[in-house]
């Protein structure tokens, strides 16, 4: 990438994605950048998913780009990953396919909160430590950009909230990027930086302020969804210093 766009993981200018004579996405732009978490919002079949796939080069473009910066380190985790309920897979073994050694799969566990379920066949474990193992998976990789699509999808409300506060923090110690789709739209709000707003094209884009304001929000969720959502301030809270510390600057505050 160009000097100017120093920092930036993905640069995607002008994509369009056809699947036949269906038209999926039109003329879409979207960067991420480092310790920046960019949410992916919009009703079903919008082209959220088609979007991840061309990131991750799982989809041509019939148009456009997707420029990732040089050597990028990707970690991704899927919306649903199907495991044969007869097979004897724990969690251990289960991470030792993706090539990890002993130590680096205790740390990663231990980084999301799932230590605990280590030896537990993956059969035996909720949705919410399922969960928490495909991201430790992806945390193997190093990654640079983390891309999630529905992470908190099977989860309960309570464990939906930490799981996001858990990406916040894992963006703020690792100072990696993070792309997500979600439909957990007060959820998302708390924990992102930027919302992408698709039904196809963009039809909004900007902080989560800006996007719940938006007539295109309103036309897509609803004025329920809208309402609700305006009560919600968003605020950053701290501040990412160079070194990756980060600092308090002012409170976050909920309506």
């Amino acid at each position: 990438m160009r000097p100017e766009t120093e920092g930036i993981l993905v640069a995607v200018e002008g994509l369009v994605v056809r699947y036949g004579a269906t038209v999926a996405l039109d003329a879409i732009d979207l960067t991420v950048s480092e310790r920046e978490i960019v949410t992916l919002i919009g009703p079903n079949g919008s082209g959220k998913t088609s979007l991840i796939r061309a990131v991750l080069g799982l989809v041509r473009p019939n148009a456009g780009t997707v420029r990732l910066r040089p050597s990028l380190r990707i970690g991704y985790v899927p919306q649903s990953l199907h495991i044969d309920q007869t097979m004897p897979l724990t969690v251990r073994r289960f991470l030792m396919l993706a090539g990890a050694g002993g130590d680096g799969i205790d740390r990663a566990l231990a980084e999301v909160g799932a230590g605990a379920v280590i030896d537990r066949p993956l059969q035996r474990i909720s949705g919410g430590e399922f969960k928490r193992t495909l991201l430790a998976r992806a945390l193997l990789r190093e990654p640079d950009l983390l891309v999630l699509d529905e992470p908190t999808a099977g989860v309960d409300v309570l464990g939906q909230g930490e799981f996001y506060r858990l990406l916040m923090r894992l963006r703020d110690r690792r100072r990696c990027g993070v792309l997500l789709v979600s439909h957990d739209l007060n959820l998302v709000m708390a924990a992102t930086d930027q919302v992408l707003c698709l039904n196809r094209h963009v039809c909004c884009r900007g902080r989560p302020e800006q996007v719940t304001a938006d007539p295109a929000f309103r036309s897509l969720f609803g004025l329920d969804a809208a309402l609700s959502l305006a009560r919600y301030e968003h605020h950053h809270d701290h501040v990412h210093t160079d070194d990756g510390v980060v600092a308090l600057s002012h409170s976050t505050r909920h309506g």
